[in-house]
């Protein structure tokens, strides 16, 4: 009797050993997102499942484990699913720290426009490096999905009122800190050219305007080729590349180098009028232009935002449409100066103060640059130390090119000291750049948890503080959002709104998108918003949020909840 009690107490300590293994498995932080969730029956969406496994762990590519389904009785057709390319070993192709599987959802013609949910199961099977497999986990979602009737063709009354208010916003974003010290240097310019005829000063604002225009249709042909590939893109979605911004960087700083008159842009063998009024002002016009654009994608000014958020979601040729006129609102105050050159007269005439003003706007270009840096630090850590050291040799090439190509140099002297120059900055480049240095997220979580009482935004802590009953305010932000750092500085780290968060109880969620996170990207395209900030509010007993506007005020938030 004790040898059969020994053997069943063996037999119990053996089974609750093994079952320990797995009483708590290691778990994946899943999410899923489509490419749109609102669209018409003439579209289509891809569902996209992103798994990230814990350090140690892995997923090991067998279709009856690693996969996701849709609800039976769901009104959508799931297509084919995609698999990454995974590694190799041991004949069997494994996933490491993430895999992303897609797969296409087709809509029936007979489907009914209307709001629709689609539940999405996903399913998974860890195995760690011992080659232990844990028991399958899943998890479920569910995504809004709105199916709106057929376009009918033209231009409807809404499309009109979002292309005004592009207009509207790209006007605004003139006094933005992003592009007013650019708009500043093109007012010197103008300045300068004012002792010129009226026929030089409307070609220079409309060269200009051209700069801008054409870099908003680039600009808007590179989101409709990525919207087609079925990435989720916004407004300002390429400073969330590390190789952007070093480029942008790199450009500001050379200009602001060019107004501190460390060298001076001339093209040889052109005489002294047609360096003052000829192709080299149009030209520099021109790129003024181009420069505007490319910094005011930082800023979101009132209006836009509700405009590229529409913009996103339509075809393409609306797509053109918005970011055209967002261009023309953008570079308005010149073409009414190219239309009216009289008040060209308005600004002060030449003098002194304008080598104190060109120099002042040199600074507020390098603070733009080093602004940037920032960012660039936020996304690439250490490897900010590279990008320093090409902007040492950026500025050493500057002065080269300054010291031996100055106006009095030769035809030959100048093109032999331009190639020099551009071999300095090149070489430079290519030995100081490496873009390969591994971009880091952990700065989002650091950043949350340093500010009191915010936490790191998760649409399972949306759906959980939701349920239990509390307050929720959520704030979509990127390091290169300039209206996000005034808005923090001016509203939501005051006393007054920390007070009136603290007295309601209200749980505060951050959402960093200075890299690319596919699921902060659907929730700022179901807000209707096309990029950052975002701000958003739910309240206890709504269930819709209260979306505020890009530019906060205290009142806004302290209305909100009276």
């Amino acid at each position: 009797m004790k040898k059969v009690l020994f053997i069943l107490a063996l037999i119990f300590f053996i089974t609750w050993s093994a079952y320990s293994q797995f009483d708590d498995p290691p778990k994946a932080d899943v999410s899923a997102v489509l490419s749109q969730s609102v669209f018409s029956s003439e579209d289509k969406t891809t569902l996209s499942v992103t798994y990230e496994f814990p350090e140690g762990y892995h997923q090991t590519l067998q279709e009856d484990f690693f996969y996701f389904t849709i609800d039976e009785d769901s009104q959508f057709i799931l297509g084919e699913i995609a698999y990454p390319e995974g590694i190799l070993k041991d004949d069997l192709v494994n996933y490491y720290s993430s895999a992303v599987v897609t797969a296409e959802i087709q809509i029936p013609e007979t489907l009914s426009p209307g709001e629709y949910e689609l539940k999405v199961n996903a399913f998974y099977q860890l195995c760690d490096d011992a080659g232990t497999c844990y028991l399958p986990q899943s998890e479920t979602f569910i995504l809004p999905v709105t199916l709106e009737p057929p376009s009918a063709g033209g231009f409807s009354f809404s499309i009109l009122q979002f292309i005004l208010f592009a207009f509207i916003g790209g006007l605004l974003l003139n006094i933005m800190p992003c592009v007013l010290p650019l708009l500043s240097v093109r007012a010197l310019s103008l300045v300068r050219e004012s002792q010129n005829d009226k026929k030089s000063i409307f070609l220079g604002s409309m060269a200009y305007t051209g700069g801008i225009i054409v870099s908003f249709i680039v600009l808007a042909a590179v989101i409709v080729a990525l919207k087609a590939s079925g990435e989720l893109v916004g407004w300002g979605f390429q400073l969330q590349n590390p190789g952007f911004i070093i480029a942008l960087v790199a450009i500001i700083y050379v200009f602001a180098l060019s107004l501190f008159d460390v060298f001076v842009l001339s093209p040889p063998g052109m005489n002294i009028a047609a360096k003052a009024s000829g192709r080299k002002g149009y030209a520099g016009s021109f790129f003024t232009g181009v420069f505007a654009v490319l910094v005011a994608t930082p800023c979101t000014a009132p209006f836009l935002g509700s405009a590229l958020g529409f913009a996103f979601t339509q075809p393409p040729l609306i797509i053109f449409a918005i970011f055209i006129f967002i261009g023309i609102g953008l570079a308005f105050p010149f073409i009414l100066l190219g239309i009216r050159p009289g008040l060209v007269t308005k600004i002060p005439k030449p003098g002194k103060w304008m080598t104190i003003f060109k120099e002042i706007m040199g600074f507020l270009l390098v603070g733009t640059a080093v602004y940037l840096l920032n960012t660039l630090y936020k996304q690439i850590g250490g490897g900010i130390v590279r990008v320093i050291i090409f902007l040492t040799v950026l500025t050493f090439a500057a002065w080269f090119f300054g010291r031996f190509a100055g106006i009095g140099a030769s035809k030959k002297r100048r093109i032999i000291i331009t190639a020099i120059t551009a071999v300095i900055a090149i070489t430079g480049g290519m030995l100081s750049l490496d873009l390969e240095e591994s971009i880091s997220r952990e700065n989002t979580e650091q950043i949350a948890l340093k500010k009191e009482n915010w936490e790191v935004f998760t649409p399972e802590k949306v759906q959980m503080y939701r349920e239990a009953g509390f307050p929720v305010f959520i704030d979509f932000y990127a390091e290169w959002c300039t209206n996000c750092k005034i808005n923090e500085a001016r509203v939501l780290s005051t006393d007054e709104v920390l007070s009136v968060f603290k007295e309601n109880d209200t749980k505060l969620l951050l959402g960093d998108f200075t890299l690319n996170d596919p699921v902060i990207a659907e929730w700022i395209r179901n807000f209707g918003k096309g990029g950052v900030p975002v701000y958003a509010l739910y309240l206890p007993g709504s269930d819709e949020p209260i979306i505020f506007p890009e530019l906060l005020s205290k009142n806004m938030i302290i209305n909100a909840f009276n």
